[in-house]
């Protein structure tokens, strides 16, 4: 089995599975995790095969049978919807008495195995995909995050300004945000951070602009928020800390992974872009 979801682990043998049984895989990924809690007479229906292909499926992903399958799902909901506080309250005495150079070391080992897990199980061409769309200056670029994953949209969006014209975040206020949304056409790209405790508004977001014929990218954590059944590209990562607090170390490793890439894919444009903006910058006097 993966270390990473079962989303992550079907995603990742989509290109050993047969086509019957992709069929299968692609209804339960465009409405996780809930596809995966109907019976296999319904997820044969609608992915149009039979039930014995369904259940060469979950074989194929190494459960002895259906049930075994969703007994794994219903394991990973619950850590699905853990919170800061749930983690809280569950969290044993390991650590707490940590001088600062356990600490240290605790923390190391932990941010060392997340990004590390988290950069080997980044599917190679959805991180091309997202390049590729980030890079294409006929696109306009939408940022949106969470309470803290704001912070991370903010970031991404601000190296992409640098980089290249028509990037912009989702405005706070209703009036605004409803007609950028409103505005949306097939041009468009939005980037969604969306981690557990999803919030419920960027599912809609997501649909919003699939139904524009723009495009989604999405980074969240292994659980996957609902708005990824509405995207084109899913950055997963990590979420390990040594408090009971989500990490977001991994996530910013994927965003300045991604950063990296574009710097190439833009060429010269980049640096002519960087160059007039530095210029502008240092007219109005802030160099």
């Amino acid at each position: 089995m993966a270390s990473g979801t079962l989303a992550d682990d079907i995603r990742l043998k989509l290109g050993i599975l047969s086509p019957a049984e992709r069929k299968v895989a692609r209804v339960l990924l465009a409405a996780y995790p809930s596809s995966g809690f109907e019976t296999i007479a319904t997820l044969a229906e609608r992915a149009a095969v039979s039930s014995p292909t369904v259940l060469r499926f979950v074989n194929r992903l190494g459960y002895s049978g259906f049930p075994d399958f969703q007994a794994a799902l219903r394991a990973e909901l619950d850590d699905r919807n853990a919170s800061p506080l749930s983690l809280y309250e569950a969290t044993d005495d390991a650590g707490a008495t940590d001088t600062a150079a356990g600490l240290m070391a605790r923390s190391s080992k932990l941010f060392t195995s997340a990004v590390g897990q988290t950069l080997a199980e980044t599917p190679p061409h959805d991180l091309e995909r997202a390049i590729t769309l980030l890079s294409d200056r006929k696109r306009r670029i939408t940022l949106t995050g969470g309470r803290f994953t704001n912070l991370l949209a903010q970031y991404l969006g601000l190296h992409l300004m640098q980089l290249r014209d028509d990037v912009r975040f989702l405005p706070d206020r209703d009036v605004e945000r409803t007609a950028v949304l409103a505005g949306l056409t097939r041009r468009d790209v939005l980037v969604i951070f969306d981690y557990r405790r999803y919030e419920n508004d960027k599912p809609a977001f997501a649909q919003l602009t699939r139904e524009s014929g723009g495009k989604v990218i999405v980074f969240t954590d292994t659980w996957l928020s609902p708005a990824a059944a509405h995207a084109e590209v899913v950055l997963p990562s990590q979420v390990n800390a040594p408090s009971p607090y989500d990490s977001l170390v991994p996530t910013l490793a994927v965003v300045e992974t991604v950063v990296a890439g574009l710097i190439p894919a833009l060429g010269s444009g980049a640096h002519d872009h960087m160059k007039h903006s530095e210029d502008t910058a240092r007219r109005i006097g802030l160099m």
